[in-house]
């Protein structure tokens, strides 16, 4: 007989462990009211008796309790129920002493890598982290149902983000910056006007964004199209100055020429602002801003010229670079670029081509940016192209109460993700068992989630008066709940999902690009959106379904069920789940059918959905670059690329990166060793799919590679 502890791991059952416990609750109890051995026996005998597969250990301490009554010994019995509180005290004690300890000692690691943007050995950074450690362990013991965080330390589902949990603070946005522009905002108690320059535009933004950073968990967007106005501002600022300065003794095509000369410096430091102040610039967590820059060119938009403007000078200096701390110039991980591809720029002989060209060649170069078909999103979203929030979720359409469509100044209320894979492993193949189990465990998420939207209801507007009184979200009263926006799909909150891919083969036995898997595979995804879609209609709460690049997440269930369920071939004996609707980085497929086969799932993913390509040694591939470029906007919503090429982004080697005596890459130029830094061929064994920590994390695999 197995018994299952608390922390859904399975052991023998064991007599002595059930007498000893007895013992300790005779020793709290007069002579009289205690059980001698003989009775001890009867009922250690009495439940090993049950001849049972599986026991609860809460049921066999039950069956313990009922039996003591029944030979009346209550007091006993009392004195039982006493230990069994005591020891879930116990359980429940803090857990934090050794795991912030270890963070100032730098080798928490679980800790410390879960977050590459952040670099865990800044005191600013080892701050957040240690309150984020505090905010785990006491919503784990005490903020959230009992249930749902065995749930989460069994890896049922993963709560995200608990270390922000305990703050009344949500997860990401679409900054309304165009509001907060044009209207004038606040921050830190003192007014902040409507610019009159391009560059001060610029400046305010990046206040802003890291104003806005400091007071949510997740990422923020930013639609830099509502700079264009202010590019205009400078522009005829500048012209009246030569007016004034020069009156009649220029030519109007000398002033001309000077304008434009002085508005190409503007639009270069103006942007090199942004660039500049999004990267020097430290939140209170201990990080760069996590900002997205929307890049999108609409016919309808009258500034739209200036737009293109700042469009080219944003890649121009992206594809430059920054120059790190010895003058190198280097790939930022801020801010973020994605940009649209519409008539006017898919490389079909549309007027801005020459923009895509230049994106192409960022990409090839940075990696940045990512693309969105303007034509697959208004197909997907009621005809509106729009940015995603920083975590790469998407809103669903919302008309305010003017019967127009809004996107700016909404965010997501928060994340719980499903482990698809450990559903499929307790099914063993039996469907009629599967599907109940994935409602059983879809409940569970919805019941979590519940808590994240809960958490939210009383917050009052003055948490965060960016967000919500002056304009980045909402211009609220002072005072007011910011409750009403939860409601009518206004915000979102997601369902996230892991591992598409192996649920697939473990129900079915072949991978979801097989007809057979593919069915499935559809099944599996429509079920998850149709349950959204039901909280949605039953609550009121806008519900979205949200396949998102979780790659620690990824790391962490196949941790868990390769612990539990030992090594599973092809599925926990990778070390790593497939993110979301993704096709196994294993699978032989082009990058051509790779995008028009997920584009399917992006479409039922709707609240959030990215898929990728690896191409080698993209800076020499561009021709093959762009033939891509122009398949993601017919065929697929929101794509980016990876390389398979050696490319250190410390110094910008990008020969053949080595392997150095510590059996570590390395790179040979500048000694980088700092993986998260470095795109690397796996030569050790032709390995060419995705990374992955093994699941020790052993010193030897730090170079995260499948064989070496």
């Amino acid at each position: 007989m197995k018994v299952i502890k608390r922390d859904g791991s399975t052991v023998n059952f064991d007599r002595a462990k059930i007498a000893g416990a007895i013992r300790k609750a005779n020793e709290a109890v007069e002579e009289e009211d205690r059980v001698n051995e003989e009775q001890i026996e009867d009922v250690v005998s009495s439940i090993a008796q049950k001849h049972k597969t599986r026991l609860l250990v809460e049921d066999i301490q039950d069956m313990v309790e009922e039996k003591l009554m029944s030979f009346g010994k209550f007091e006993l019995a009392k004195a039982y129920i006493i230990y069994r509180y005591e020891r879930a005290l116990v359980r429940k004690a803090n857990t934090t002493d050794e795991s912030i300890l270890s963070l100032i000692r730098n080798d928490n690691k679980d800790v410390m890598e879960e977050n590459s943007n952040k670099n865990a050995r800044v005191a600013s950074t080892q701050r957040d982290l240690i309150a984020g450690e505090v905010s785990k362990d006491l919503t784990r013991r005490i903020l959230l149902p009992e249930y749902i965080s065995k749930a989460h330390d069994e890896g049922v589902l993963h709560f995200h983000d608990a270390d922000y949990f305990l703050q009344p603070i949500f997860n990401c946005c679409l900054v309304n910056i165009g509001d907060m522009l044009d209207n004038g905002t606040v921050m830190n108690g003192k007014l902040i006007e409507t610019p009159k320059s391009f560059q001060v535009a610029c400046t305010i933004m990046t206040q802003i964004i890291a104003s806005v950073a400091s007071s949510q968990y997740g990422g923020q967007s930013v639609n830099v199209a509502h700079l264009g106005k202010y590019l205009r501002v400078s522009q005829a600022k500048f012209r009246k100055m030569c007016d004034d300065e020069f009156g009649d003794s220029l030519s109007e095509e000398a002033k001309e020429k000077i304008v434009a000369m002085r508005l190409k410096d503007e639009l270069k430091a103006g942007v090199q602002t942004i660039q500049y102040q999004i990267n020097t610039l430290m939140t209170t967590n201990g990080q760069s801003p996590f900002v997205t820059l929307f890049l999108y060119l609409d016919e309808n938009d009258p500034y739209i010229e200036e737009n293109a403007d700042i469009i080219e000078e944003i890649l121009r200096q992206r594809y430059e670079g920054i120059k790190n701390e010895v003058g190198v110039y280097v790939t930022p991980a801020f801010p973020k670029l994605v940009y649209v591809l519409d008539e006017n720029n898919c490389l079909k002989g549309g007027k801005y081509d020459y923009l895509t060209r230049l994106a192409v060649k960022c990409s090839a170069k940075r990696m940045y940016p990512d693309y969105i078909s303007a034509k697959k999103m208004r197909e997907n979203y009621e005809g509106n192209v729009f940015s995603p929030m920083g975590c790469r979720s998407f809103l669903a359409p919302w008309k305010d109460e003017n019967g127009n469509y809004k996107f700016e100044g909404r965010f997501n209320q928060g994340v719980v993700s499903i482990n698809l894979p450990q559903i499929g492993i307790l099914a063993h193949g039996d469907e009629e068992v599967f599907w109940k189990l994935f409602d059983e465990r879809l409940q569970l998420c919805f019941e979590a989630l519940m808590c994240r939207h809960n958490a939210l209801k009383n917050v009052v507007s003055d948490v965060s008066p960016v967000h919500w009184q002056y304009g980045a979200l909402a211009r609220l009263e002072k005072g007011e709940k910011i409750e009403k926006l939860l409601y009518g799909g206004y915000s979102s909150i997601s369902l996230g999902y892991i591992g598409l891919y192996e649920v697939t083969k473990l129900m079915k036995g072949v991978p979801q690009t097989d007809p057979v898997g593919e069915e499935f595979a559809l099944r599996v995804m429509n079920h998850m959106r149709e349950a959204c879609d039901r909280w949605k209609k039953e609550t009121n709460i806008g519900f979205a379904l949200y396949g998102t690049p979780a790659e620690s997440l990824c790391y962490r269930f196949a941790r868990i069920d390769l612990e539990r369920f030992g090594s599973i071939p092809d599925i926990t004996d990778k070390g790593y789940y497939t993110n979301s609707y993704h096709v196994d980085v294993r699978e032989p497929i082009d990058a051509f059918s790779k995008f028009r086969f997920e584009s399917q799932f992006q479409k039922i993913s709707s609240g959030g959905a990215i898929s990728y390509v690896e191409i080698p040694n993209l800076r020499h591939n561009l021709t093959a670059l762009e033939d891509v470029v122009k398949f993601i906007y017919e065929n697929i919503q929101y794509a980016e690329f990876n390389t398979k090429s050696d490319y250190c982004q410390v110094c910008g080697f990008d020969g053949e990166i080595i392997i150095n005596d510590d059996n570590e890459w390395e790179c040979p130029c500048c000694h980088n060793k700092d993986q998260r830094k470095m795109n690397v061929t796996r030569r050790t064994c032709g390995y060419l799919g995705e990374n992955f920590w093994n699941v020790g994390k052993t010193k030897e695999i730090k170079a995260r590679v499948l064989h070496l």
